[in-house]
């Protein structure tokens, strides 16, 4: 597939600013970040609420925020939208968000005009909000059954959940499929993407860590511990949601 070597849509362009894993106060919140290059921010139409309104594809390219390529739709009366590139999609076709019956990739559909076994992503959680999973590089989703007010999905990491019938989704597997065949080839390149060294515990003395000290190279010597001494490993941190009662099949069973 062919990255078109245009510039991006000036008007769906916005300063990305750096944080570098800072909150409000300055103190590093978030470890790890900083040193970033400058980009910006590409504006993607997740919520695809043009509707019933034909588009085509004028040029496909390269998004420095995420590991999706996206794709810039000219509307037919001339607005310009970003969304997320689907794999199959070319420039110069059409798009439709709404209740077409036409399957094909790139256009938006709700759930329950979508049948079974049609790869989907850029899924709504909530009518109305936008898309919200799904959307990484290569990644897909599958509608498994229907029943009443909810569908069944199948997402990519084996989890199925129910999803509201209302709720949009997009056509077809998002683009740039090889992206986790990619290597990062040196560290330098890491650096520039705003990931910082990660240093073992056992690597540090004692007061930066639980793991750290002891003559030579040593071992963990206790159960592992993160650096501010809670179990590092086999305790659960996921909070029960009232949504739990929505998911039919967890990951791991």
């Amino acid at each position: 597939m062919n990255i078109s070597s245009i510039k991006p849509e000036k008007a769906l362009l916005s300063i990305l600013k750096k944080n570098s894993g800072r909150d409000n106060t300055g103190k590093v919140s978030v470890r790890h970040q900083g040193g970033r290059q400058k980009r910006f921010y590409r504006h993607i139409d997740f919520k695809r609420d043009k509707r019933e309104i034909s588009g085509h594809i004028l040029s496909i390219e390269y998004d420095p925020n995420r590991s999706a390529n996206i794709a810039l739709v000219e509307y037919k009366d001339k607005e310009r939208r970003y969304i997320l590139h689907p794999e199959g999609l070319h420039m110069g076709d059409a798009v439709i968000a709404g209740n077409t019956d036409i399957m094909k990739p790139g256009n938006a559909l709700p759930l329950e005009k979508i049948p079974l076994g049609l790869e989907i992503h850029n899924i709504e959680l909530y009518p109305g909000k936008g898309g919200q999973i799904v959307k990484s590089a290569g990644s897909a989703a599958v509608i498994v059954a229907k029943d009443g007010e909810y569908v069944d999905v199948k997402l990519p990491s084996k989890e199925v959940r129910k999803i509201s019938k209302t709720c949009y989704a997009t056509i077809g597997r998002v683009s740039n499929i090889e992206h986790k065949l990619e290597k990062i080839g040196k560290a330098g390149r890491n650096r520039l993407k705003g990931i910082r060294p990660t240093v073992r515990g056992v690597a540090m003395n004692p007061r930066s860590h639980p793991h750290g000290g002891g003559e030579g190279r040593s071992s963990q010597g206790m159960h592992p511990k993160t650096r501010w001494g809670k179990p590092a490993r086999g305790v659960r941190t996921r909070h029960s949601r009232w949504s739990d009662r929505l998911i039919v099949k967890r990951r791991y069973q």
